[in-house]
């Protein structure tokens, strides 16, 4: 089982948090999100190796430095196409099923890697880890790589439930909260603020005076906090 982890442009990255962060802070962000995600998965045990699907330079770059394969794109051309060509090319190599995250979900832990893994049925099978919204999906793992279309997006999970249905497979959903926070919003960027801190996504938050921020007076909205905040920082 080898895992796999898009990586977009960070100079692009959390563009829906634009109106509570500066580009530069939504850039730090998502370099500590994917530092949390891939030393999570180096350290989870069940997986024959890390890998993850990406053109930009920095990214590649610290991935050699942590010891995980880099698998190069040429253009960001989505999560949907990034993750299916890196099943493929992990097929061809002989590997048993692929175990796909996204690279925004900071709280997730080894174990909350292998209970998935635990879980996941023999081949052909596809498991799910919902978001907490239920719709986008977190965690997909298939087996063989590549046996359910994928269907990245927002709202992704139902559709990949339809998915395995149209190929004969019954999709086993697992519900695991750490890997259910992905941030994309400035609602999720407030849960994970206000969550105990155990990542280096909320270290940086809170040594950036985002937490402070984040957490508005009383009387005040968190929109007219951050906005302020935003404002005065470009």
């Amino acid at each position: 089982m080898w895992a796999v982890v898009p990586i977009k442009d960070f100079t692009d990255a959390k563009g829906r948090l634009s109106e509570v962060l500066t580009p530069a802070e939504r850039e730090m962000l998502a370099r500590t999100m994917i530092r949390d995600v891939l030393s999570a998965l180096l350290e989870t045990k069940g997986l024959d190796g890390v890998s993850v699907m990406t053109r930009d330079v920095e990214a590649q770059e610290l991935c050699i430095d942590l010891g995980v394969r880099v698998l190069k794109e040429e253009r960001n051309a989505g999560q949907t196409t990034a993750v299916m060509a890196a099943s493929q090319a992990l097929l061809q190599e002989g590997a048993e099923g692929v175990l796909t995250i996204p690279g925004d979900v900071p709280l997730v832990s080894p174990s909350d890697i292998e209970i998935v893994l635990e879980k996941h049925r023999s081949a052909p099978s596809m498991t799910i880890v919902p978001a907490r919204d239920y719709q986008g999906s977190n965690c997909v793992v298939c087996s063989p790589p590549g046996c359910v279309p994928l269907r990245f997006g927002d709202n992704s999970f139902y559709p990949h439930l339809d998915a395995a249905w149209q190929v004969g497979i019954e999709p086993q959903i697992i519900e695991v909260p750490n890997l259910a926070l992905d941030i994309d919003t400035p609602e999720d960027l407030e849960v994970l603020v206000n969550e105990p801190e155990r990542s280096r996504a909320q270290e940086y938050l809170l040594e950036a005076g985002i937490v402070s921020r984040m957490r508005p007076p009383a009387g005040s909205t968190l929109s007219e906090v951050t906005w302020e905040a935003v404002g005065s920082a470009e």
